[in-house]
């Protein structure tokens, strides 16, 4: 379970507005740029003087900051995967240095997150399939040397832990509706624009709190009602995504209604929010899972 430090650091949201005396006050979307590429990271500043910071690296779970100090616009903490941060603030754009346990440095860049405060839209179009169930048209992976993916009886087939998948076409705000059958062990997601997880596994017991769990947009938003659970079997996702603001309905039960994803999660393709993304599911962690009937609606405006 989490601590109660760490449970009010994945429950504090924090407007933009609301630690104004502080430049690093609000939402970053951060890009680094690292020996082995670039990826997209994260960042909270919650509270003026020493400061709250949260920060979602390349993988894993949003994470407190340690040792915050603010000095002008200068912003150093710690966290526990990544290491050091120096932060320098000039306008509205933040450029800084990682430095590990190591002695490696990146450097990354960010800007602020955009609010995404949108009006649900007048309605929906009728559902589309986004898998054929014949082939693998209309997908493309994140590593094409470890592709264990097929088209099998109408279901989309994961062999064993390899390339993440994700579809062609980028979408804005939709709903989604997702069958997945998850063994028990399994560990996988579906990843909304690209960016935030709804979690599926199976974990042995007791490896992940209900940040993590079945359901949750992970670490981030945990689900209100735990259901029991069925490994091997046919369950559903439907899933609202308008602006930031997510609903998750699970095998018809509301899960998760109508709240607000603070940032991209571990894992995310990039950091631009607010740009439209794919859906894309995780196939990195462990094969056996397998996803059908897989539907989308777009707004009608």
């Amino acid at each position: 379970m989490t601590s109660a430090f760490a449970r009010t650091a994945y429950c504090l949201i924090a407007p933009c507005l609301a630690f104004a005396g502080s430049p690093f006050a609000g939402r970053w979307d951060l890009t680094v740029v690292g020996r082995d590429g670039t990826y997209p990271s994260w960042m909270e500043f919650a509270e003026e003087g020493s400061g709250v910071v949260r920060v979602v690296g390349r993988t894993g779970s949003v994470r407190p900051g340690s040792d915050v100090k603010v000095q002008g616009s200068h912003l150093t903490f710690s966290t526990s995967v990544e290491g050091a941060w120096d932060v320098a603030i000039s306008g509205h754009d933040l450029t800084g240095v990682q430095r590990s346990r190591d002695g490696a440095e990146t450097r990354f860049s960010g800007v602020p997150a955009p609010s995404l405060k949108r009006a649900a839209p007048a309605g929906w179009s009728e559902a589309a399939p986004l898998f054929n169930g014949k082939d693998l048209a209309g997908w493309e992976f994140d590593d094409p040397s470890k592709v264990f993916w097929s088209a099998q009886n109408g279901e989309l087939v994961n062999a064993k832990g390899g390339a993440n998948i994700r579809t062609t076409r980028k979408f804005d705000d939709l709903k989604l509706h997702i069958e997945y059958n998850c063994p028990e062990g399994g560990n996988s997601g579906v990843y909304l624009r690209g960016r935030y997880e709804v979690q599926v596994e199976y974990e042995r017991p007791g490896k992940n709190d209900e940040f993590h769990s079945m359901g949750s947009i992970y670490g981030f938003i945990a689900p209100s009602s735990e259901l029991p659970k069925r490994p091997g079997q046919w369950e559903s996702y439907d899933v609202t995504l308008v602006g930031r603001t997510v609903t998750v309905i699970r095998d018809g039960t509301k899960i998760i209604d109508a709240r607000e994803i603070p940032g991209i999660t571990g894992g995310a393709l990039d950091s631009h929010e607010s740009e439209p993304g794919p859906i894309y599911l995780q196939g990195d962690h462990t094969g056996g899972l397998r996803y059908r009937n897989i539907t989308i609606s777009l707004p009608k405006r």
